[in-house]
């Protein structure tokens, strides 16, 4: 791989390094109109995704990191990552399938988050496939890892489509009953990151429903109606409008990290998760996708205490992620969309970023 500079001004030898033995880089993925994404192997990340602004110019819209050794020292280790095996929160980091017991590491106070110490956000992926617009990696996740059963083989395929959109594909399959719940955790602020606030975004949901949570963000079980509420997204709303009423749910998070169930005609329907916009670019993202919810985060734990791209800081609140996703601790939760995968089933997901302005 040359050592050359990305769009988004990455140089590709930072990205090259072994990781266990595996070898990492940086893949530079462009379209028809100029766009232009880089994926590292590392976690399956999304490291830059530049798209044309209002006026025209390359807007570079997601947070990350401009080298392997700085996503490996992160304060923030889920920029733009693959999440599993399951993404989110498995409450108490226990759950039983059939008859047997099984115990994840308790990472996130007392909860299991996204897939452990070292999900599939901090392992090598294998470069299965890559084309001037497409990218395909494969994982394969060994029973027992992180306390998960079976051997599972996951596939995620991201294509930069030639009408400005990010489409993210995945495919599992293993060969034991296991459970799984796959996002992409990209933190956007279609102002630009390093952008210090998206508060003046405008968001507009595809969700009549919200799951409440605990204080430790493990969902209490049954959805509420977001009307009447902040969580109300049902018309077009700036995020920073409500993010700080006095509302429990608000102070739990410190804003918003909640799962939006998403209005479906049936199950796995690919249907609209909803649009985001920034009024400094008039970069408009909509969202499309399979998944049963979005968990919006409005990135409240982030602190702005390292240097990223281009020397930015992060402060909190200065990105939004849309993790379209299972629903949190839905194994253990049986009137949840079910995350258990058998063997001779495959598991195919299916979310998409369109950008215009």
């Amino acid at each position: 791989m040359d050592n050359m500079y990305s769009k988004s001004g990455l140089l590709s030898g930072a990205f090259a390094k072994e990781l266990d033995g595996e070898q990492t880089g940086l893949y530079v993925l462009t379209n028809k109109l100029g766009s232009e994404i880089t994926i590292t192997n590392y976690g399956a990340k999304i490291v830059s995704l530049m798209v044309p602004d209002k006026s025209g110019t390359l807007t570079d819209i997601v947070l990350g990191h401009s080298s392997i050794e700085e996503y490996l020292t992160s304060e923030e280790p889920y920029f733009g990552a693959v999440c599993g095996r399951t993404a989110n929160r498995i409450a108490c980091g226990k759950f039983t399938l059939g008859d047997k017991e099984y115990k994840l590491a308790v990472n996130n106070g007392p909860n299991s988050l996204h897939g452990g110490l070292k999900g599939f956000n901090a392992v090598v992926w294998n470069v299965v496939n890559v084309s001037e617009n497409s990218i395909e990696l494969h994982y394969l996740s060994v029973d027992g890892e992180e306390g998960f059963p079976g051997n599972l083989d996951v596939y995620v395929t991201y294509t930069l489509t030639n009408d400005n959109a990010l489409d993210i594909f995945y495919k599992a399959v293993t060969d034991q009953t296991t459970i799984l719940n796959l996002t992409n955790h990209s933190y956007f602020n279609l102002s630009g990151e390093g952008d210090p606030y998206i508060g003046d975004h405008v968001l507009m949901l595809n969700a009549d429903a919200y799951l409440p949570t605990d204080a430790t963000a493990i969902p209490y079980g049954a959805a509420e109606p977001v009307k009447d509420t902040p969580m109300d997204f049902t018309t077009p709303r700036t995020i920073g409008e409500r993010i700080n009423d006095d509302f429990e749910q608000l102070r739990f998070g410190k804003g918003y990290d909640h799962t939006f169930v998403l209005n479906k005609q049936s199950d796995n329907e690919y249907s609209y998760v909803g649009v985001c916009e920034s009024p400094k670019t008039g970069i408009k993202m909509e969202m499309f996708t399979t998944e049963p919810g979005v968990q919006v985060y409005t990135g409240n734990w982030m602190t702005g205490g390292f240097s990223a791209k281009k020397g930015h800081r992060y402060p909190e609140r200065s990105a939004v992620c849309f993790e379209t996703q299972h629903f949190p601790d839905s194994i253990n939760k049986p009137e949840y969309p079910s995350v258990v995968l058998k063997p001779g089933e495959i598991f195919n997901s299916r979310t998409t970023y369109k950008f215009s302005t």
